[in-house]
C-alpha cells in the first residue's frame, strides 16, 4: 500500500504564553519593546499563546494587539481564558482557541536521564539536554544558551541564558552557584535579569515554578 502523502499525529510542544493585562496599545508597545530589547534573540520568531483573562471586561482590539506583536517578529498562533468577545475576534483572525495547562490534561513525561558537560559553556553556544537533566561543570558566560527538559545544575556562574522544563515539566529547577542570569525560564515561565536582581540573590541559587510564577531562593 502506498504510504499516505497526509499524516495526522497527536504531538506535544511547549509554548510560551504572552499574559496581557493592559489594552492601552502605547503601553503594550512600550513594555514589549523593553523586554525585546533585553533578550531579542530568546523571543524572535518564538510563538505565542496570548492569555487574555486579565482583559475579559474590557473592549479589546485583538487584531491591533496581533499587528503590534507581529511586526516585532512575535508569531501569534492562539489566544486562551478570553471572552466570548476576544474568541470570535480570534477566529476572524485565524487564530486557534486553545485551553490552557490548568484545563488541559497533563501530558505523560518521559523518562529522565543526565546529561553532564564538564566545561565553560562560552558565548554563543547552547547545549540542549533533550528527556535528561543537564549539569554543568563550569560557568555558563553571558551570551551561551543552556537548555533542558529536566532540571539544570550549574557548578559554576550562570550569567547567560537557562531554560528548565522545556518539554513542559513545571517540577524542574535551575541551581547555580552564582545566579546572575541574562534569563531563566521554566515550562515556558520566564524571568529576566531585572527580576532575579530585585530578590538580591548573592550566590547560590535555586529556581522553581511555584504556581503560575517563577520563584528564587538562597541556598546555604
Amino acid at each position: 500500500m502506498a504510504k499516505p502523502n497526509l499524516e495526522l499525529k497527536a504531538t506535544s510542544f511547549t509554548l510560551s504564553v504572552l499574559y496581557i493585562h493592559q489594552d492601552n496599545l502605547d503601553v503594550i508597545t512600550q513594555e514589549l519593546d523593553q523586554k525585546l530589547a533585553q533578550a531579542p534573540q530568546f523571543f524572535l520568531g518564538a510563538p505565542l499563546i496570548l492569555n487574555l483573562s486579565a482583559l475579559n471586561d474590557v473592549q479589546v482590539d485583538l487584531l491591533a494587539i496581533k499587528t503590534i506583536l507581529n511586526s516585532r517578529q512575535l508569531v501569534i498562533v492562539g489566544v486562551t481564558e478570553a471572552s466570548e468577545d476576544i474568541v470570535k475576534q480570534a477566529k476572524r483572525c485565524g487564530l486557534a482557541v486553545v485551553k490552557s495547562g490548568k484545563q488541559a490534561p497533563t501530558p505523560e513525561l518521559p523518562k529522565r536521564s543526565t546529561k553532564i558537560v564538564k566545561q565553560n559553556v562560552r558565548s554563543g553556544q547552547q547545549i540542549y539536554a533533550k528527556d535528561s537533566d543537564l549539569v554543568v561543570f563550569g560557568a555558563v558566560g553571558n551570551g551561551a544558551e543552556v537548555i533542558a527538559d529536566g532540571s539544570i545544575h550549574i557548578y559554576g556562574a550562570l550569567r547567560g541564558k537557562a531554560m528548565a522544563g522545556a518539554s513542559g515539566d513545571d517540577q524542574s529547577v535551575i541551581i547555580a552557584s552564582k545566579l546572575h542570569p541574562e534569563l531563566v525560564s521554566i515550562a515556558g515561565k520566564y524571568w529576566l535579569a531585572e527580576h532575579i536582581q530585585q530578590h538580591q540573590i548573592e550566590d547560590r541559587g535555586c529556581v522553581r515554578l511555584s504556581g503560575s510564577s517563577l520563584s528564587v531562593e538562597s541556598l546555604p
